[in-house]
C-alpha cells in the first residue's frame, strides 16, 4: 500500500500545531527559529544582488593560492553569514571552469572556520544586550528598500531585513529558553561521559539537517546554554554535530548538482567527518585548550557561551591545519572515486540551473558550451569537405589537406545537423535568454548568442557548398576541378588552425598571440576570394569554364568565404576569454596583413631560439 506524498509534511504539522498548543513556550522557541530561518534566507538573497561583480571578481583574484582560497571563504562566510552562499558560488565558478578543483576546497575549508564567526557574535552581543530593539527598525528599513526597483537598493533591504529577522529570532528564542526556567528544567535530562558526547552529537546533526542550517542549530544551543538549559560539555557535543551535520545538508544539495559540485561535496564531508572525529577523540585535548585560551582572552570561567564559541573554533581550525596537507590526494581520490558519465548529445556539459545566479560563472560556462558546439560544427563540415573523422586533428603537413579521395562521400548533413547541432544550440539559446546580466556582461551575452548562430549559419552554408563540391572535386574540366579543390584545401587549412588554436586557448597560451592568428586566417581567407582577386574573371576571360559552371563556383566561393567568416568569428568570441580580450587590445591588434605576418615571424623565431631557450 502506498502512502500519500503530502502525508508526513501533514503529520509533522499537526503535531507540531498540537505541540504549540499544549506549550506556548515552546511556541515562542520555534518562532524564533523559524524568524532566525528566514533572516538567513533574506540574507542570502540580499548578497546574491551583489554576486554578479564585486563578490564574483574577488573569488576569481582571491584563490590562485591555496592560503588565498582559505582566506576568501573564511572571510567571505564571515561577512555573508551564510556558508551556503558561499558554496553555491564556488560550485558555480567549479563547474564553469574558472577556478581547480583544488581552490574550490580550498574555499569550502576557509568557509566551515567562517561559521564560527557566527557562535562568536551571538555569544558576544546577541545574548548580552536587547537586540530586538534594533530588529524593528532594521526591518522598517529593509523592507522599504526591497520595494526599490534598482537591484542593489533592493539587495540592501533584503541584507538589513535579513539581519532584523535574525535578532528578532535570538530574542525569541533566548525569551523562550528563560521562560522555561520557571516550568521545566532541560537540564536534568543532561547524560555525562561518553554517551552524553555521541548522543548529544547526533541530537546535533539531526537538527542541524532538519533546519538546513548549522548557523540556527547554534543559535539555539548557545541561547539553550545561556539559559542554563543545557549543560556545557552537552552543548559542546551539540556544536560539533552540527558541524557533521552540515556535510548530509550538502550532500543533499549536491544530488542534482554536476559532477563538480558532487566532488566538492565529497570534499565537505571527508573534512567534517575527520573534523567532527578529531573533537570526539581529543574532547579532552580541546577542553584544555579551552581553559588556556579563555585565560589570553580574558573570558569568565562561568561564560560558557563564549567558551562554546572557542571550542568551535578550535576544532575547526585544527581541521583545516589537519586536512590542508591532504588537499593533492583528496583531490586525487575524489577525481578517481567520482568520474563524470559520459554526455548524451543532446545534453549540455557545463551549463546547468545552479550557475543562473552567477552570471560571471553562467556566462563562462556558456562560452565552454559553445566551444563543444564549435567542435561538432567543426567535424559536420569536415565531413561535407570529405575529410575523414579525426583526420584533420593528425595532420602534420598542409600538403595532406590537398589529397582527394578517390571515393567521393556525401553525408547526410541534415540527419548530422539534427543530431549533433540543433539540440546543443537550441539549449544554449535558451539558456542565454536566462542569465540576468547587465553592463558589461550584457555584451559579452550577445557576443555569445550572435556566436551561437554564427555556428549555424556555417553549417547552413555547408550544406549549400555540399551540392556542388561533390559534383565538381572529380570534375572532367581540370579548371572547375582546381578550383573546388582549392575551395576544399583552403576551408580543410582554416579548420586545421582552428583546432590548433582550440587546443592553445584550453591550455590558455598567449592572448595576444592567438589573435593575430586569427587575424592571418582571415586575411588569407579575403585574399583567396576569388570573385575579389579576379580569379574569375580570368576563368571567364579565357572561356576555361561556362556561365553556368561560373554561376556555381560564384555562389559556392560566396558559401565557402561565409563558412570561414562565421567560424572565425565565433572562434574570437569564444576562444579567447573574456576578461583578457579588451577594447584596447582588440585597437591595437587592427594590423596590416604584412605587418600581423611580421610579428607572428617575430614570435615563432623567439619560441625556437636558443638563447630564449636557455634563459
Amino acid at each position: 500500500m502506498r502512502l500519500p506524498p503530502h502525508l508526513p509534511l501533514t503529520l509533522a504539522l499537526g503535531l507540531l500545531a498540537w505541540a504549540f498548543w499544549a506549550s506556548p513556550t515552546l511556541t515562542e522557541i520555534a518562532a524564533g527559529i523559524a524568524l532566525f530561518l528566514f533572516g538567513m534566507m533574506s540574507l542570502e538573497q540580499g548578497f546574491k544582488a551583489f554576486t554578479g561583480g564585486a563578490l564574483e571578481k574577488l573569488l576569481k583574484r582571491s584563490t590562485d593560492r591555496l592560503w588565498k582560497s582559505l582566506s576568501f571563504g573564511a572571510v567571505a562566510t564571515t561577512l555573508t553569514q551564510s556558508s551556503s552562499l558561499v558554496s553555491v558560488i564556488t560550485i558555480s565558478f567549479l563547474s564553469a571552469g574558472l577556478m581547480t578543483l583544488p581552490q574550490g576546497i580550498g574555499v569550502i575549508f576557509g568557509a566551515n572556520l567562517g561559521t564560527t564567526s557566527g557562535a562568536w557574535l551571538i555569544a558576544g552581543l546577541g545574548l548580552k544586550i536587547n537586540v530586538s530593539a534594533y530588529a524593528m527598525p532594521l526591518l522598517t528599513f529593509g523592507v522599504i528598500l526591497i520595494f526599490n526597483k534598482a537591484k542593489p537598493m533592493k539587495g540592501l533591504g533584503y541584507v538589513l531585513a535579513g539581519i532584523g529577522f535574525l535578532f528578532l529570532g535570538i530574542h525569541f528564542m533566548k525569551e523562550g529558553f528563560e521562560a522555561y526556567q520557571d516550568t521545566l528544567d532541560l537540564s536534568q535530562f543532561a547524560v555525562a561521559g561518553l554517551a552524553g558526547l555521541l548522543l548529544y552529537t547526533l541530537i546535533g546533526m539531526i537538527a542541524t539537517v532538519i533546519m538546513q542550517s548549522s548557523h540556527a542549530s547554534l543559535v539555539l544551543t548557545i541561547t539553550a546554554l545561556a539559559a542554563g538549559q543545557i549543560t556545557y560539555e552537552n552543548a559542546l557535543a551539540l556544536s560539533i554535530g552540527a558541524n557533521v551535520g552540515t556535510t548530509i545538508t550538502a550532500l543533499l544539495g549536491a544530488v542534482g548538482a554536476n559532477i563538480e559540485g558532487r566532488r566538492l561535496a565529497g570534499a565537505h564531508l571527508v573534512f567534517n567527518v575527520v573534523t567532527g572525529a578529531i573533537a570526539l577523540i581529543f574532547i579532552q585535548v580541546f577542553l584544555v585548550a579551552v581553559e588556556v585560551g579563555s585565560g589570553w582572552l580574558g573570558i569568565r570561567d562561568d561564560n560558557h557561551t563564549m567558551r562554546l564559541a572557542l571550542f568551535h573554533t578550535l576544532f575547526n581550525l585544527t581541521g583545516i591545519v589537519v586536512m590542508v596537507p591532504f588537499i593533492p590526494r583528496l583531490v586525487h581520490l575524489l577525481e578517481t572515486r567520482l568520474k563524470p558519465k559520459p554526455v548524451k548529445l543532446d545534453s549540455p556539459k557545463f551549463i546547468n540551473d545552479n550557475m543562473l545566479e552567477m552570471p560571471a560563472a553562467a556566462l563562462e560556462a556558456s562560452r565552454k558550451e559553445l566551444v563543444r558546439l564549435f567542435g561538432r560544427a567543426y567535424d559536420l563540415t569536415a565531413q561535407v569537405l570529405n575529410y575523414e573523422p579525426g583526420q584533420l586533428r593528425r595532420i602534420e603537413s598542409s600538403s595532406e589537406l590537398d589529397v582527394v579521395p578517390e571515393r567521393i562521400l556525401n553525408p547526410d548533413v541534415d540527419e548530422l545537423y539534427r543530431r549533433k547541432v540543433k539540440p546543443l544550440h537550441g539549449l544554449i539559446l535558451d539558456y542565454l535568454a536566462r542569465v540576468p546580466v547587465q553592463g558589461k556582461r550584457a555584451q559579452q551575452l550577445v557576443m555569445l548568442r550572435v556566436a551561437n548562430q554564427q555556428l549555424v549559419e556555417a553549417v547552413k552554408h555547408a550544406k549549400h557548398l555540399q551540392k556542388n563540391l561533390v559534383r565538381y572535386l572529380n570534375a572532367a574540366n581540370p579548371h572547375l576541378r582546381q578550383e573546388y579543390r582549392q575551395i576544399r584545401s583552403r576551408l580543410g587549412k582554416l579548420l586545421h588552425g582552428l583546432e590548433r588554436l582550440s587546443n592553445r586557448s584550453e591550455d590558455g597560451d598567449d592572448v595576444e598571440e592567438m589573435s593575430l592568428l586569427l587575424d592571418d586566417m582571415g586575411n588569407d581567407l579575403e585574399q583567396h576570394d576569388i570573385v575579389n582577386n579576379g580569379r574569375l574573371d580570368e576563368l571567364i576571360r579565357n572561356r576555361q569554364i561556362n556561365a553556368e559552371q561560373a554561376t556555381s563556383l560564384m555562389n559556392d566561393n560566396g558559401y565557402a568565404y561565409r563558412i570561414g567568416k562565421n567560424l572565425l568569428a565565433v572562434a574570437r568570441g569564444t576562444f579567447l576569454p573574456f576578461e583578457e580580450l579588451d577594447t584596447e587590445l582588440q585597437e591595437e591588434l587592427t594590423l596590416q596583413p604584412e605587418e600581423i605576418r611580421a610579428v607572428l615571424g617575430d614570435l615563432a623565431a623567439r619560441e625556437h631560439s636558443p638563447e630564449e631557450g636557455r634563459s
